[in-house]
């Protein structure tokens, strides 16, 4: 039976040890948090120690801190302690692995960065790093396969990767409408899961452009439509996010987490159900 050690039990961690407990694996986490016990998934083994978790892991999946001393100190420990056929995976959000593996054997350290959570969305980033052996990389995406996860290895390191460079870009403009008081995060909401949300999960980006080109296709967008956006100015929100954050727990502060993340993965669910049937 596989193996898996989970080291971090934030959301992340958790996420990923009930996925693997659904998948029939034998899961250890650790992490210091005093109330371990009570926080992870039925089936789960508790480990004293970083060494306890990873001893006999086939695989290892880190979800500590995003600060590069904690990862460079904790992954220099993996390799020592890890048996040397588990492959060590991050779930880093934004530092590349080759920013935390110089000075030891990083052949079997990558990348493998979720969306949140990671039971439910399936999109698993596969970043390798300079020392990073083209087996490991084949290695995690088979693994990551197993799990009903789409795996999209990134032949390139960069901060942040792919996924949330797209969010942040995202993120940076409707933070900037916000503030401007052109929306209110409500609307601004509305407007996402309204057009471009739905759009897409089920073409992403480039498809839904080249479709929203007719017949012509991405070349007849581009030349046309193309030439009207080009000169359009995107803003940069305030340096300062307290009047983001106040306007944020106006729209939506009155709820409890546990309820606005029901409502989240229900819906998110019915989305995914609704894509493995057509």
């Amino acid at each position: 039976m596989t193996k898996v050690a989970v080291i971090g039990a934030g959301v992340i961690g958790l996420s990923w040890a009930k996925l693997f407990v659904e998948h029939g694996m034998t899961v250890s986490v650790t992490d210091p948090r005093p109330d371990l016990a009570d926080v992870v998934p039925a089936g789960v083994q508790v480990a004293a120690s970083v060494a306890e978790a990873v001893r006999d892991a086939d695989f290892v999946q880190e979800n500590g801190p995003e600060n590069l001393e904690f990862k460079k100190n904790l992954f220099a420990e993996l390799v020592q302690e890890a048996p040397a056929y588990a492959l060590l995976l991050s779930s880093s959000s934004a530092i590349p692995s080759t920013a935390f593996t110089k000075g030891i054997d990083g052949s079997r350290v990558l990348i493998g960065h979720p969306f949140n959570p990671p039971h439910l969305i399936p999109l698993v980033e596969v970043v390798p790093g300079e020392q990073t052996s083209e087996e490991s990389v084949q290695k995690a995406v088979v693994f990551y396969r197993s799990l009903g996860r789409t795996p999209v290895v990134e032949r390139k390191e960069i901060p942040g990767f792919v996924g949330n460079r797209l969010q942040a870009a995202l993120s940076r403009e409707a933070n900037y409408l916000v503030e401007q008081g052109v929306v209110t995060p409500e609307d601004l909401d509305a407007v996402v899961t309204n057009s471009l949300g739905i759009r897409w999960a089920t073409v992403g980006p480039f498809l839904g452009a080249h479709l929203g080109g007719g017949p012509g296709g991405y070349r007849h967008l581009a030349e046309h439509i193309g030439k009207s956006m080009q000169g359009l100015q995107l803003g940069t929100p305030s340096d300062d996010p307290e009047q983001l954050i106040e306007a944020v727990e106006k729209a939506y502060g009155s709820s409890t987490y546990s309820a606005l993340a029901e409502t989240r993965d229900r819906k998110q669910l019915a989305v995914l159900t609704a894509l493995e049937e057509n």
